[in-house]
């Protein structure tokens, strides 16, 4: 009895979603569906090379049968074989060539229906509070349901970012736009320091705690060369308007690009020593993971250091486009907000990467819940632990640029620096005479 063929068998090749791995989903990557579509349209683009030259084959083979018509005369049972054998070549041609053409079109429908699906479900989730229990407050608000209410709410050809830039840079928002920061340096230590993704989270969970707009560059020996870490924080509510993390500095990341934190963290690389050229890997939390994210996409920032890699923690990242070759690995909760707050979902490619976790998280009994524990970087430290285990393709590829951009770790430099916003100035300051004793100073300088 012959061997049955599987199901499915003689159907174009189409691209699978990865499984879960545990607690954790994952999306984009090496195994990611966009990139086995890439491979595959690929291979559709070989595909069509052949059918090309099948096409030649039938072509000569209908040229070869005019031109075996006159043997007929001088031999019509040979010159029947001859031309019964070429025309049966070029039908068997054409047969190999349809069959190309329809695997070729199989996949590129696969590929159409699938943008059509991703369109449709950019805004919609898996996730609602309502899994877990939870009553839907501010602080319990999950992912997916952010993102489908913010996601739907946007005018069409619009972004998050375009709203708040729209509301931010109204004349009666002065107090709130983006100014001038700069980084000063609180000094440098040389200490052992672990570069995994876990213990990133965990520096940045203590550098968040100091507030007051704290950065920290680490300088790494990666091999005999200098390779960087900067770690920017979440957002810092109760702090003065001088810190660019204050709730005015989500305004700045999501609706100006992070145009003046992105030259602050530029400068603070230069002060620790970091040269044009020099690889960087950049990990933020929040407010900071949409800072980080923008590095990624400042022609000025990557004309002068290599960003190698950019890792997020609970931060809204979706409506960022980042530069060719750069990786990235944006950790999210179902249960926290705060990363569907821009109505975007980060994009599936093969460098980008994101793993979304989905173990139930509750705060634990009389400690503050903040932005909900979904948003706690011991939540995402504890993920990333669970990245670094992880077998899939996509986790590791990632996982291994990481470690690559920054090495094994052991004895780094560590510089702190406090990035300052600058005073808001009062525009009739520029009337007054400096020299008359009756002058007031700007405001915020009192």
């Amino acid at each position: 009895m012959a061997d049955s063929a599987p199901v499915g068998a003689g159907s174009p090749p189409l691209p699978s979603p990865p499984l879960p791995d545990g607690s954790l989903t994952i999306r984009g990557g090496l195994g990611g569906i966009s990139f086995q579509f890439e491979e595959l349209l690929r291979g559709v683009a070989q595909l069509d090379d052949l059918v090309q030259q099948l096409k030649g084959v039938e072509d000569e083979a209908r040229r070869v049968q005019d031109e075996l018509a006159g043997s007929l005369y001088e031999s019509y049972a040979t010159g029947c074989d001859a031309i019964n054998a070429v025309a049966e070549s070029g039908k068997e041609a054409g047969r190999v060539r349809r069959e190309l053409e329809a695997v070729a079109e199989g996949v590129r429908q696969g590929h159409r229906d699938y943008e059509r699906a991703e369109a449709r479900n950019a805004a919609l989730g898996d996730f609602g509070p309502e899994q877990f229990g939870l009553s839907v407050t501010a602080r319990t608000l999950s992912r997916d349901m952010t993102e489908n209410v913010i996601g739907s709410a946007l005018p069409s050809g619009m972004g998050a970012g375009d709203i708040l830039r729209s509301l931010v840079g109204s004349p009666f928002m002065k107090g709130v736009q983006p100014r001038p920061v700069h980084a000063e340096s609180l000094g440098e230590s040389v200490e052992p320091v672990d570069p995994s993704m876990a213990a990133s989270m965990r520096r940045l969970q203590s550098l968040h705690a100091r507030g007051d707009g704290e950065i920290e560059v680490i300088q790494f020996d990666n091999n005999g060369t200098a390779a960087w870490m900067v770690l920017i924080p979440g957002t810092q509510p109760d702090s003065p308007s001088s810190n660019p993390f204050d709730i005015a500095g989500i305004g700045e990341a999501l609706g100006y690009d992070s145009e003046q934190v992105v030259p602050a963290v530029a400068q603070a690389l230069r002060q620790a020593g970091a040269e044009a050229g020099d690889p960087v890997v950049a990990v933020g939390h929040s407010q900071g993971g949409a800072h980080a994210m923008n590095l990624s996409q400042n022609k000025a920032f990557l004309s002068e250091f290599d960003l190698k890699y950019v890792l997020t923690a609970g931060a809204p990242t979706g409506g960022i486009t980042p530069g060719q070759g750069i990786s990235s690995m944006h950790l999210e909760h179902v249960q926290d907000w705060v990363p569907g707050s821009d109505g975007r979902i980060p994009a599936d490619t093969k460098d980008r990467v994101t793993v979304t976790l989905t173990n139930p998280v509750q705060t634990p009994k009389g400690e503050d819940p903040g932005l909900g524990p979904g948003h706690d970087l011991e939540n995402y430290a504890e993920g990333a632990e669970l990245i670094a285990a992880s077998h899939d393709p996509s986790l590791a590829a990632s996982s291994a640029a990481f470690t690559a951009a920054v090495g094994s770790g052991g004895t780094a430099k560590v510089t702190r620096f406090k990035l300052e916003r600058e005073p808001l100035r009062d525009p009739r300051a520029a009337l007054r005479d400096p020299h008359l004793p009756d002058s007031k100073p700007a405001i915020g300088e009192r």
